[in-house]
């Protein structure tokens, strides 16, 4: 790692408004705060079909996504909450990432709900993290009700956009933590590893 953290920042959104990049885009302003860098990673510039284990590992754009990632010091996730999970095209970009791009590396969480606490989609991001052997900060952050927490593109509710980008300057914190040893899930991961 250099001395300025390079912070790539995925968003698992692809609306032309979507409320995932304006706060991903209030994180990365924490990482500047911080001294690092950051980089936001818009899924909709890549070329990314479903994933299919038995075709190239590097079709279409997945090689750029998985250089990408495997660059960054560390990683913010964003995504809104669909049917209590995270977004399928966020999953689309797990499944081409495994290990090399993940493990031992620190992981930031972002969700974004119109309802209520996305706590399951955040939920289910750690468990995705831990399975690849990163490290997964405590800290993470949401936009619950986001229709009414950002308007036009901007924070209404200042407690929630300060709480992001908390989220910001903690994955510019832990960075460089000691990586921890393997978990039982990266263990049972048999996807990652073949």
């Amino acid at each position: 790692m250099t001395d300025t953290p390079h912070i790539a920042a995925v968003c698992g959104s692809l609306r032309d408004e979507s409320v995932t990049r304006v706060a991903l885009q209030k994180a990365l302003e924490g990482v500047e705060e911080k001294g690092g860098e950051g980089e936001l990673l818009d899924l909709r510039d890549y070329d990314l079909p479903a994933y299919d284990p038995d075709a190239d590992d590097e079709a279409a754009d997945a090689a750029e996504l998985t250089r990408d990632l495997r660059e960054a010091d560390a990683i913010l996730l964003g995504s809104p909450m669909y049917h209590g999970s995270y977004s399928s095209v966020l999953k689309t970009a797990i499944d081409y990432s495994g290990f090399d791009e993940f493990e031992h590396k620190t992981v930031g969480l972002l969700a974004v709900s119109g309802g209520s606490f996305p706590i399951t989609a955040l939920e289910h991001l750690r468990s995705v993290c831990r399975a690849l052997d990163a490290w997964v900060l405590p800290h993470q952050a949401a936009v619950p009700r986001s229709h009414s927490a950002v308007r036009d593109g901007t924070f209404t509710d200042e407690d929630v956009a300060e709480r992001v980008r908390e989220l910001g300057r903690e994955v510019v914190n832990y960075a460089n933590i000691e990586p921890s040893p393997p978990t039982m899930e990266s263990e049972e991961n048999v996807g990652a590893v073949e």
